[in-house]
């Protein structure tokens, strides 16, 4: 198992546990909100999938899916087009409103994205610095576990919240 391959599979358990989690609930349940401030389940995996769709773009050198597939007219947010939920206020949680069906279609094409481009990786690609804003400056290959594991947690508090409302 290579490094890619390593990757890939936690991707894939992102893309798995996120599409489960939105699997037969309504808009109404997806959109709950078990506090007025509280994340729903539609804006956890929607904000997954827009951090991995816009952090994998940039890391790879290509355009959104967002964008490029128009995930962003499907969605048809009152956000702004650029917007994947870092410091969304309370106010712009609840604009966050989508189908299941539409979520975990849009959680599938960033996958393919993110899988397309892990597969071109070698080894050496992963010491590749991709952000010198910090110090010590972030390798790809610390930039690829930190966004698999931002997926990994809201995923994770979305199927809290649903066990919370299953119950």
């Amino acid at each position: 198992m290579t490094p890619a391959d390593v990757y890939i599979d936690f991707f894939e358990r992102v893309l798995e546990n996120g599409v489960a989690v939105v699997g037969g609930l309504d808009d109404d349940t997806l959109a709950h909100r078990p506090t007025p401030d509280a994340n729903s389940i539609a804006w956890l995996v929607w904000h997954a999938a827009r951090v991995q769709d816009a952090q994998i773009a940039d890391v790879a050198g290509t355009e959104q899916v967002w964008f490029t597939e128009g995930w962003v007219d499907r969605f048809g947010l009152d956000l702004d087009p650029n917007d994947h939920g870092y410091g969304h206020t309370s106010e712009q949680v609840g604009k966050v409103r989508a189908s299941g069906e539409l979520l975990a279609d849009y959680l599938r094409a960033c996958h393919e994205a993110t899988v397309a481009y892990l597969r071109t990786l070698s080894d050496f690609d992963l010491d590749r610095i991709v952000d010198e804003r910090w110090d010590p400056p972030v390798s790809l290959g610390v930039r690829l576990v930190s966004i698999a594991d931002d997926d990994a947690q809201h995923v994770g508090q979305a199927a809290y919240l649903r066990g919370l409302l299953d119950a």
